[in-house]
């Protein structure tokens, strides 16, 4: 069984990598994440996630792609469900494109998103794609990762990744 795993960042792809090989996937990460900003942290995740050795597809970079999907719709969750839907639209279309039998989310793993939606997005652009979503909850295994990933001097971000999230945070500390 194949699957093309988005991944969010390291942290967040150890314990999906290691369920899924325990279920016998053959598994591919999927870095694409135009909504992280700015570019120096987006290098710091690459490259956190590159000191997994996981196989992984590294798409361009494209920032605009988020910002073009955004557009004046900043507010959460409306921007958030957007954003998701096309990291995962995003992976659904290069799994299909590569012959994956599956592909499925690290933002799975986080309990600081709402997993529900993340869920139906999944399931809807499984349909739109024509490529099956595999859904499991990786949160129980959310805060053992995050450890090892410390214990490890793995690259541990402090926001979801976009602008709007990053000022959000800077603004509850106020």
């Amino acid at each position: 069984m194949t699957i093309l795993l988005h991944t969010c960042c390291a942290p967040c792809l150890i314990y999906p990598w290691e369920r899924l090989k325990e279920e016998g996937f053959n598994i591919t990460g999927f870095f694409y994440n135009p909504n992280i900003h700015p570019f120096s942290e987006y290098k710091n995740r690459r490259q956190a996630v590159e000191s997994l050795k996981a196989e992984v597809i590294y798409p361009e970079y494209l920032p605009q792609e988020f910002f073009q999907v955004i557009n004046q719709r900043e507010t959460n969750p409306a921007r958030c469900a957007l954003c998701w839907a096309l990291r995962l639209r995003r992976t659904a279309q290069q799994a299909k494109e590569g012959g994956f039998k599956y592909f499925s989310t690290t933002l799975l793993v986080s309990p600081y998103q709402d997993h529900n939606l993340l869920k139906k997005i999944g399931e809807d652009v499984a349909k739109e794609v024509g490529i099956e979503f595999y859904y499991e909850d990786f949160r129980p295994g959310f805060r053992q990762a995050h450890n090892r990933a410390k214990e490890q001097g793995i690259y541990c971000q402090k926001y979801c990744g976009c602008i709007y999230s990053e000022i959000e945070r800077f603004n509850k500390k106020k």
